[in-house]
C-alpha cells in the first residue's frame, strides 16, 4: 500500500508531518506500510503479520499448527498470543515467545544473535516483519484514532501522537492528549504491560515518551537527542529536528532502524520494581531515554572497532538514569564480538566505590539474563572474587576493595583474557593504589625479550612500573558526574583541547529536560555578626593561628549562635517547606563536624521543643563516637534508630529534618528533600556534590530552598561552572613533573640511593614478608634520624608534604604514562614505606585559648537581602586546572599574640557594620519582661503557644518605647517583618529559658 499524496493546503498541518514520518521509515529503513483495516481492535494485533512471520521464518511450527487446527490455523495463532500477551505482557512474549498444544513452540521475534556465525539465526532476524500503520482506531467503546503505531511481525510496540508547531500545537498537546482522550482502561492496545511498551508525544522539533498511561497521572520524558548543551534537538539540513527517529544521521542508526529498535526490545527494555510516593512499589516498563541509547551504541562502536585498551569517560549529570545505563553497557560488552566474531571482552566488571553494594544494579544487570553464574556479585571475601574470574562468569559486580589483596595475585591473566571495568562513580580514588591493584590483579603478559635481559630486581621494579601503566588488556569505563582533574587525565580521550568525556549529558541538559531541578533558582544567604570580650583579667600570650580557629569555634558553638540559626532553621521550615509535597517535604541541615552536628540537632530540637511543634522530629546522622561536654555520643544513641533504619525512618512521616556532618552529605538519593541549611564552607566538587542532594524530582516538588550561614552566592557559581556543561582542563599535567619532585626529595639530604637500593633488593626478594619486616624498617630507620637530625619543623614538613606529592603524582602519572625508569619505582616503594614510619608533625605547644577566657558581648543573625535566583547562564563554564600545585610549604612557627589582640583581629574579621545596639538593647528589653515576676509566672506555667502572642505584643510595645529617640533603629524593627519575627522568637525562646532558671 502507499499512503496519498496530501493537498498543498494539508501541508503546514500535523497530518504533513504524521505521512512524512511513516513515508521515511518506508524508504529508508524497510519497513511496510499496512491499513489501519489491518488491525484487530478485540485483540490489539495485525494477525496477518503474525501469520507471515511465522510462517516464513518457522515453516515447521507453522505446519504442525496447521495440521492441528485445520481452517483455523491463524485465528487460533492470534487468540494464543493474545492469551499470554494479557498474561505476561509484550516484551515477555517477544523475547520468549508462546507455546501451544500440542508442545507447539513458536517464536514472535528473531533478535540478532551476538555472533554471526549461525546463519539459521541470521535469517530469521532478517524476517523480522516491521510495519507502520496510520490512524489506528483502537477502541472497542468509540472511533479515537491514534496518529500512528508501529508493529514488529503484527505486534504493536510504539504508539505515536503527532502535533505541529505551524497549527500552534507541540508535543505538549500530544501529551496533552494523552492524558485526557486516551484512557488505558479496557484498552488492549494502551494497557501496561500487555499493549504497546510505548507512547511517543512529538512534533516536528520535539519528542517524549511514556511507557505507563495513566490519565491524568501520566508523566512524560524528554527523548530528544541535545542541543548545543541543553535541551531540545539541533537542526538537519533539509530535514525536521526530529529525523534521528527515521533517518541515519552519522555515526548513528535511526532509532527506529531495524537493528536499534530490535536492538532496544532485546538488551535495553525491562520491567523493573519502582516505589511510588505512597510506599507502594509498583512495576514499571523502563524504555531507555535517548542519552542512554546513545552512550552504550557509541560505546559498542568504538569497542567493536578498537577492541580491549582503551579508556571511557562519561559525564553524565545525576538524574541520567545511572545505573540502567551501567547495567545496559556491560551486557551489551558482554556479549560484544569484534568484526571476526570474536569476543571483544571475557569479562566485564562493574566497580563500585561503596561498600554496601548498589542492589538496585545488581537486579539491573541480573534482569537481563537468566543463564546460571552470567552474573555474580561479590559481596562476600575476595575468593568469591577470584573463583568468579577463574569460573568465566561474563558479569561481575563487586567493590573496588576486594581488588586490593594478595590473595588476587593468582589470576594475572596468564591466558591473555581482556576486562572491561566499569567504575561507579570515578573519582580520584580509582586512581590510587586500589586501582594500582586491580590492575596488577588483571593485567596481560610480561616483559619484552630485552627486558628479560637485564639484572633481576631492575625486571622486577620494570614489571611492578608496567603492571601500573595503560594496558592492552583492560578497558575502564568511568562514570561521574563531576570529574575531577586527575579522573579527565586518567579516563578522557585525548583531543586538540585536551582530554575530553567519551559521552556527554550535561547538568545543563538535565537540568532543561526536566530530570533534575535547578537548585540555585532559590538561594538565601545569612551572614553573622559577633562581637567578643575577655572574661578574664589576665592577657595570656598564645599561638595566634590555633587561638583563632579556637576563637571561631567557640562562636560558631556558642549557645546563642546556636539558637539563633536553629530559629531560622525551625521557622523557615515550618512556614515555607513543611506544606511543600502535602506535609511530606524534608529538609538536610549541613554541619562543619561531628560535634557540630550534634550540638545543632541540640539546639534544633530544644527550640521545636519549647515551642511545642509538633509538626517536627529532627534526626542525627553521623560516623562513630563523639564527646562533647565530656559526655560521649552515637548516631544510634542520640537517634533510638539503628543506623541502617535511618534512611528509611527519615522517608517516613515522623521525621522530616536530617542534620548531617559528611554522612549522607553525599550519595544519598531522598527525592523528598527540599530544603538545606548550609553551616560549614564549600567549595568546588564538595560543594556540587552536597547541594545535588536536593536536585532529584519527586511529583508535585517544583522548587527547592537554600539557607546558606556560611558561603557567599558567586563562591557557589564558581564550584558550579565546570561542571554545568562539559568539563574541561585548562592545560593537561606535566609528566615530566614527577622528576622535579624526585629531585626536590633528594635534595633535603635525607635519602640515600644506596640506602634505597639495599632496601628495594631486600623488599623484592624476600619470601616471607613478616620475617623480613624487622631488617626493611631498619634500613628506613636510618633515613628517619637523619630527619630528626638534620631538618628543622619547617623544613620536617616541607619534606612530609613532597614526599606524599611524589607518591600521589608518581600513582596517577604511572597510569597514563608507561615511565619505564626504574629509579623513580624505587623511591615509590622505598618512599611507601619511609611515609609509614615518619614521625607525625607534632602540634605546637603553648597554652590555647579556652572557653572560660572568652565572652559574647553580642551576636546577630543577618539574612542578607532576599532570596536569589543563582541560577547559571546557559554558557557557563570555568576550566579545571592541572595537576601541578604540589604540597611543599613549610610549616612556619605561629607568631605569639596576646588574648585581646586575638579578639580585636576576630572581631574586625566577623564585626562588620556591627554595633552593641543591635543586639544588647532588645536584651535589655527581653531582660525587663523576664525581671516582671507577672511576665516570669506565665512564661513558666503556660504552654508556649499559648503565651507567644501576648509576649510579642509586649515586646513589640517595650522596644518601640526604648527606641522612641532612635528613628533608623525603630523604622528598621517595624518595617521588616521576617527579621522582627525572627528576632521575637529567639526573645522569646530565652525569656522562656531565663524565667525557668529564676525558678
Amino acid at each position: 500500500m502507499t499512503f496519498p499524496a496530501l493537498s498543498r493546503d494539508k501541508l503546514h498541518t500535523e497530518e504533513a508531518v504524521e505521512a512524512h514520518f511513516a513515508g521515511q521509515l518506508v524508504a529508508l529503513q524497510g519497513w511496510r506500510e499496512r491499513p489501519h483495516t489491518a488491525f484487530d481492535r478485540k485483540t490489539a494485533l495485525d494477525p496477518e503479520m503474525i501469520e507471515e512471520f511465522v510462517r516464513t521464518t518457522q515453516p515447521d511450527a507453522w505446519k504442525k499448527l496447521g495440521e492441528q487446527y485445520p481452517g483455523k490455523t491463524r485465528e487460533t495463532l492470534a487468540r494464543q498470543v493474545e492469551a499470554r500477551l494479557k498474561a505476561v505482557g509484550t516484551l515477555e512474549v517477544l523475547r520468549k515467545g508462546i507455546t501451544i498444544v500440542p508442545g507447539i513452540k513458536i517464536a514472535l521475534c528473531a533478535f540478532k544473535p551476538s555472533s554471526g556465525l549461525n546463519a539459521k539465526l541470521v535469517k530469521a532476524y532478517e524476517g523480522n516483519v516491521l510495519t507502520v500503520m496510520r490512524q489506528v482506531r483502537y477502541s472497542m467503546r468509540s472511533e479515537n484514532a491514534l496518529d500512528t503505531v508501529l508493529f514488529v511481525n503484527g505486534i504493536p510496540i510504539v504508539t505515536m501522537e503527532f502535533k505541529n508547531t505551524l497549527t500552534g500545537s507541540t508535543y505538549q498537546t500530544a501529551e496533552t492528549q494523552y492524558r485526557r482522550d486516551r484512557a488505558p482502561n479496557g484498552e488492549p492496545l494502551l494497557s501496561f504491560k500487555r499493549g504497546a511498551l510505548v507512547h511517543f508525544a512529538l512534533d516536528q522539533d520535539n519528542v517524549s515518551m511514556t511507557t505507563h498511561l495513566n490519565n491524568g497521572q501520566t508523566r512524560f520524558l524528554p527523548f530528544n537527542r541535545g542541543r548545543e548543551g541543553g535541551a531540545g534537538n539541533p537542526d538537519v539540513e533539509g530535514e525536521f529536528r526530529i529525523a534521528y527517529l527515521y533517518r541515519d544521521l552519522p555515526p548513528r542508526k535511526a532509532v527506529f532502524s531495524r537493528e536499534v529498535l530490535l536492538g532496544i526490545l532485546q538488551r535495553f527494555v525491562l520491567v523493573d520494581e519502582v516505589e511510588q510516593p505512597d510506599g507502594r512499589v509498583k512495576r514499571m516498563t523502563i524504555w531507555p531515554r535517548y542519552h542512554q541509547l546513545d552512550a552504550v551504541s557509541a560505546l559498542v562502536a568504538d569497542a567493536r572497532l578498537q577492541g580491549a585498551g582503551q579508556n571511557y569517560l562519561f559525564q553524565h549529570s545525576a538524574g541520567s538514569g545511572k545505573s540502567n545505563t551501567i547495567a545496559w553497557a556491560a551486557h551489551h560488552l558482554a556479549t560484544l564480538h569484534d568484526e571476526e566474531d570474536r569476543p571483544v571482552f571475557d569479562t566485564v566488571i562493574i566497580v563500585t566505590d561503596r561498600v554496601v553494594l548498589d542492589r538496585q544494579l545488581q537486579a539491573t544487570v541480573k534482569s537481563f539474563s537468566q543463564t546460571a553464574g552470567y552474573v555474580r556479585a561479590i559481596d562476600g571475601t575476595s575468593r568469591q572474587l577470584r573463583e568468579a574470574i577463574q569460573d568465566g562468569a561474563k558479569i561481575i559486580i563487586s567493590t573496588i576493595h576486594k581488588f586490593s589483596t594478595d590473595q588476587l595475585s593468582i589470576i594475572r591473566n596468564e591466558e591473555g583474557k581482556r576486562f572491561a571495568i566499569i567504575i561507579d562513580e570515578a573519582h580520584s580514588s580509582q586512581s590510587g593504589k586500589h586501582a594500582d591493584s586491580m590492575a596488577r590483579v588483571l593485567a596481560e603478559g610480561g616483559l619484552t625479550e630485552e627486558e628479560q635481559e637485564i639484572d633481576e630486581t631492575e625486571r622486577a621494579l620494570l614489571e611492578m612500573q608496567r603492571l601500573r601503566g595503560p594496558k592492552a588488556n583492560l578497558s575502564y569505563l568511568a562514570f561521574t558526574a563531576t570529574p575531577k582533574n586527575v579522573t579527565m587525565e586518567r579516563f578522557g580521550r585525548p583531543g586538540p583541547d585536551g582530554p575530553a568525556p567519551f559521552h556527554l549529558y550535561a547538568m545543563r541538559q538535565a537540568i532543561e529536560e526536566g530530570f533534575i531541578l535547578d537548585v540555585l533558582r532559590n538561594y538565601q544567604t545569612y551572614k553573622s555578626y559577633a562581637r567578643l570580650e575577655r572574661a578574664i583579667e589576665e592577657d595570656p600570650r598564645l599561638l595566634e593561628r590555633k587561638s583563632a580557629r579556637k576563637v571561631a569555634r567557640f562562636i560558631d558553638f556558642h549557645e546563642t549562635a546556636m539558637d539563633q540559626k536553629a530559629a531560622v532553621i525551625v521557622e523557615h521550615f515550618r512556614r515555607h517547606v513543611l506544606p511543600e509535597l502535602n506535609g511530606q517535604a524534608k529538609a538536610m541541615v549541613v554541619t562543619s563536624s561531628r560535634e557540630h552536628a550534634i550540638r545543632t540537632h541540640r539546639a534544633i530540637a530544644r527550640y521545636i521543643e519549647q515551642h511545642g511543634y509538633g509538626d517536627m522530629r529532627a534526626l542525627v546522622a553521623f560516623s562513630g563516637e563523639v564527646t562533647v561536654d565530656g559526655q560521649d555520643y552515637t548516631e544510634v544513641g542520640i537517634n533510638g534508630i539503628g543506623e541502617k533504619e535511618l534512611p528509611r525512618h527519615f522517608d517516613g512521616d515522623v521525621y522530616n529534618v536530617l542534620v548531617v556532618a559528611e554522612k549522607y552529605q553525599t550519595g544519598f538519593d531522598q527525592p523528598k528533600l527540599v530544603a538545606m541549611y548550609i553551616d560549614r564552607k564549600l567549595s568546588g566538587v564538595q560543594a556540587v556534590q552536597t547541594l545535588a542532594r536536593l536536585n532529584r524530582t519527586f511529583p508535585g516538588k517544583e522548587r527547592t530552598f537554600i539557607l546558606d550561614f556560611r558561603n557567599e552566592i558567586s563562591d557557589i557559581q564558581e564550584a558550579f561552572k565546570p561542571y554545568y556543561n562539559v568539563t574541561h582542563l585548562e592545560d593537561v599535567s606535566d609528566p615530566n613533573q614527577v622528576y622535579n619532585l624526585h629531585a626536590r626529595l633528594m635534595a633535603f639530604g635525607i635519602l640515600q640511593e644506596d640506602e634505597i637500593d639495599r632496601f628495594v633488593e631486600r623488599f623484592l626478594h624476600a619470601r616471607q614478608r613478616a620475617d623480613e619486616r624487622p631488617v626493611l624498617e631498619g634500613i628506613v630507620r636510618q633515613a628517619v634520624e637523619r630527619f630528626n637530625d638534620l631538618l628543622g619543623e619547617d623544613d620536617q614538613e616541607e619534606f612530609r608534604q613532597t614526599l606524599n606529592s611524589f607518591l600521589r603524582f608518581y600513582s596517577f602519572i604511572c597510569q597514563v604514562v608507561n615511565l619505564q625508569d626504574t629509579e623513580l619505582e624505587k623511591l615509590h616503594v622505598y618512599g611507601s614505606w619511609l611515609k609509614r614510619i615518619l614521625p607525625t608533625r607534632q602540634a605546637p605547644q603553648g597554652e590555647d585559648v579556652t572557653d572560660d577566657m572568652l565572652a559574647l558581648a553580642a551576636f546577630r543573625l543577618e539574612r542578607q537581602g532576599e532570596a536569589r535566583d543563582a541560577s547559571l547562564p546557559a554558557d557557563a563554564d570555568a576550566a579545571l586546572g592541572p595537576i601541578d600545585r604540589f604540597g611543599a610549604n613549610p610549616y612556619t612557627e605561629e607568631e605569639q599574640a596576646t588574648l585581646s589582640e586575638i579578639i580585636e583581629a576576630f572581631n574586625q574579621r566577623h564585626g562588620t557594620n556591627f554595633t552593641e545596639d543591635d543586639y544588647v538593647r532588645f536584651e535589655a528589653v527581653n531582660t525587663a519582661i523576664v525581671d516582671d515576676e507577672t511576665w516570669a509566672e506565665m512564661l513558666r506555667n503556660n504552654p508556649p503557644n499559648d503565651v507567644r502572642p501576648r509576649f510579642d505584643a509586649e515586646f513589640m510595645r517595650r522596644a518601640i518605647q526604648a527606641f522612641q529617640r532612635d528613628n533608623a533603629m525603630r523604622n528598621a524593627f517595624m518595617q521588616d517583618q521576617e527579621a522582627r519575627d525572627m528576632l521575637m522568637t529567639l526573645m522569646f525562646q530565652r525569656a522562656v529559658r531565663a524565667a525557668g532558671e529564676a525558678a
